[in-house]
């Protein structure tokens, strides 16, 4: 038989980045603050976050930078990233910055973690790790949040429980019915900052070549992004920075079951013209003719040379003579438009984020509280908001966990 246990101003359930700023928000604000987390430490996810070297926010911080429903947008002005770097100062991260991306000092996203902790129990926020939550009722002004050894009262909520990215780190999905049965609903989610599976090409020989490319995602057709970068050829597609920014956009396409291809630019600092002209050049040094495998060695990775003639419909040793425009040409187009079909989208485990989540329609987007129940809140992934590479994810979880939780104090003492 569960035993009631001590009532608290604010519960979050989700102890990642933004359920973590979330309860630090609340207890600053005066509140007495319990998070519940289903795995066995705070921070799983945030650990793995850059390579494990927590790149946490971002100095170029605007809207483009973000996808999802835009009148969430407002709340990154609430907290900034400036305001994010002065809270990780005081908590005890040095930043260091490199290109307008900030990092600990110490380069290791278990300080940040660390620190999140140590604030965590210096105001006193209670924390109880491995703990699955049964139910979830609100019985007049509180709600009664029950496990299998205790009812935790509340007189608000937060769900900071992520979506469905990297379920092996606790983004699972099993809060979703707790808040469906509050009568919230989710826009579609999909994965993102995810790779792809691809046919095409023979990805098995080119597996391992990371090379600066450009990429544009066609769908039946037509363009509908587009982004640049150090692409990566898998032995199952592409991946890398560029796919990553254009992944939400495919994710969905392929939803949608529509024709999605992308289009790479092995030159994107160069014209066809230009390099054609590079070709007749090195044509001219070597008495009028060179094999095409030499018009190509010193641009590109060896693995890609043979990817790249076989797709034009030549071989290495075919020769190329002075102004032969059918072959360049044929060549040319390859390199600035290598055209492969998206399959399928890599799935949740390697995705970074998720796009889609709970809509706007629903909240506050001032408070982030919902319109349908009052006192409850949300935060963080669980959003409709995905940010591009570079700590923007990271820095929404801050903004909205610090919105949140101060959100949560002011209406409890209201009610």
């Amino acid at each position: 038989m569960a035993k009631d246990k001590a009532s608290y101003d604010c519960i979050v359930i989700g102890g990642g980045a933004s359920g973590m700023m979330a309860a630090i928000s609340a207890a600053r604000a005066g509140g007495k603050v319990l998070i519940v987390e289903h795995e066995s430490k705070l921070g799983k996810k945030l650990l793995a976050t850059g390579n494990g070297k927590c790149n946490f926010t971002n100095a170029k911080m605007n809207e483009s930078c973000y996808r999802g429903d835009r009148r969430f947008f407002s709340i990154l002005q609430k907290f900034s990233e400036k305001d994010t770097l002065s809270f990780f100062h005081e908590i005890g991260i040095y930043p260091k910055e490199k290109n307008g991306y900030y990092y600990p000092n110490s380069e290791q996203a278990v300080s940040v973690v660390d620190a999140l902790i140590r604030e965590l129990k210096k105001l006193h926020v209670e924390l109880t790790t491995g703990t699955q939550i049964t139910d979830i009722k609100q019985k007049g002004k509180t709600f009664r949040i029950a496990t299998a050894e205790t009812i935790y009262i509340s007189k608000t909520v937060i769900f900071a429980v992520g979506l469905l990215a990297s379920p092996k780190l606790g983004s699972d999905g099993s809060a979703f019915d707790f808040i469906k049965n509050f009568g919230h609903h989710f826009n579609p989610i999909v994965p993102a900052l995810c790779g792809f599976y691809a046919k095409g090409a023979d990805f098995k020989k080119i597996a391992g070549v990371r090379t600066a490319s450009s990429v544009k995602i066609l769908c039946d057709g037509k363009i509908i992004s587009k982004d640049s970068g150090e692409l990566q050829l898998t032995d199952y597609g592409i991946s890398g920075i560029p796919v990553f920014q254009v992944s939400r956009y495919a994710a969905y396409a392929l939803k949608d079951k529509r024709k999605v291809e992308a289009s790479v630019c092995f030159l994107p600092g160069m014209k066809s013209e230009e390099l054609i002209d590079e070709w007749n050049y090195r044509i001219s040094r070597n008495a009028g003719a060179v094999s095409v495998y030499d018009l190509l060695d010193g641009l590109f990775n060896q693995k890609l040379i043979g990817e790249l003639i076989r797709k034009a419909g030549m071989t290495e040793k075919d020769v190329v003579t002075m102004h032969s425009n059918e072959q360049m040409n044929a060549l040319a187009k390859v390199i600035m438009d290598f055209r492969v079909t998206l399959t399928k989208v890599r799935d949740y485990e390697f995705a970074q984020v998720c796009a889609g989540g709970i809509s706007a329609d629903d909240l506050d987007v001032n408070t982030l509280m919902s319109q349908l129940v009052p006192g409850l809140f949300f935060c963080g992934e669980i959003l409709d908001v995905d940010g591009i590479c570079g700590g923007y994810n990271l820095q929404w979880a801050w903004s909205s966990g610090f919105v949140a939780g101060d959100s949560a104090i002011t209406y409890s003492r209201r009610s």
